[in-house]
Order: C-alpha cells, then structure tokens, then sequence
C-alpha cells in the first residue's frame, strides 16, 4: 500500500514520505517481533541484552558494554538486566577487579531460550528482507546508514 493511502493525503513531500516509510516500515518489524517475543515472555530490550550476552562467549558483561552495545539506547539497563535476573536467563556478580562494577552473564536457560528464538527471528527478518535481492540490500543499507549518519 502506498504511504499516501495509509495517511490518506496527496499533499507529502517526497522527504516526508521517505520519514513516514521509515518510521511505518520500523513500527510493523517492531510489532512482528514483539508478538513472537511475547510468547516467550520476553521483550525485545531483554531479548536485545541475550544476545549482546550471548555474544560476549562466556565473558561477562558490565552495564557500560550493554548499554554501548544494545539497538536502542535506554537508561534502564539495570531494569532490564534484573528482570532477565528474575527469569533466570542471566546472572549478576561484583567485578573482583573493581567492587564498584556488576558482571552480567547469560545462564544456560538464558542460552536455551535463544536457540528457540534464533529460528523464529530469523524467518521474521527474512520476512521483510526476502522481497529484495542482494543487490537492492546493499543499497538499502547504505541509504539508510547514509540518512543515519
């Protein structure tokens, strides 16, 4: 459907329909995504923290790195990694190095749950992305780092 038709004016400038397709185009990937999170009881800020976990092979991470690390930025790292804490999917400890410091790992049901995930985010993005070729992702993705940066 055309951005037109959904906001139903004629009248868009051609740099206001590339913002309205960004942003309609972000709301339905978010949306999809969290429908599929939610059956796992898991939002898509925890879900963004496993893997930055998962990706740290086995090294802690403090909440510096995950707030460095995750998609969007949000000052409730310490929220987010005790209710990952409270499920069980990660662990909290005190830096030995600097006292003043928490080290977050993911547990093995932290791991568990991402290897049911894995499957089910990646057919949600090949959703979106298989309408497209390789070539037209490339482009894609430097247009849109270009707007960005």
């Amino acid at each position: 459907m055309k951005i037109e038709e959904i906001v139903k004016t004629q009248n868009i400038t051609l740099s206001k329909k590339v913002i309205f397709n960004i942003l309609l185009t972000q709301t339905k990937i978010a949306e999809t995504l969290h429908s599929i999170l939610k059956e796992h009881d898991i939002s898509t800020e925890q879900f963004n923290v496993l893997r930055i976990l998962r990706g740290q092979k086995g090294k802690p991470a403090n909440m510096c790195v995950l707030q460095e690390r995750m998609i969007a930025k949000t000052s409730n790292t310490t929220r987010l990694v005790d209710k990952l804490i409270s499920k069980e999917l990660a662990t909290r400890q005190v830096c030995e190095e600097n006292r003043r410091k928490m080290e977050v790992l993911i547990t093995e049901k932290g791991l568990a749950l991402l290897e049911i995930l894995d499957p089910l985010v990646l057919a949600h993005e090949d959703s979106f992305t298989d309408k497209l070729n390789e070539k037209e992702l490339e482009e894609l993705n430097e247009l849109l780092e270009k707007i960005r940066n």
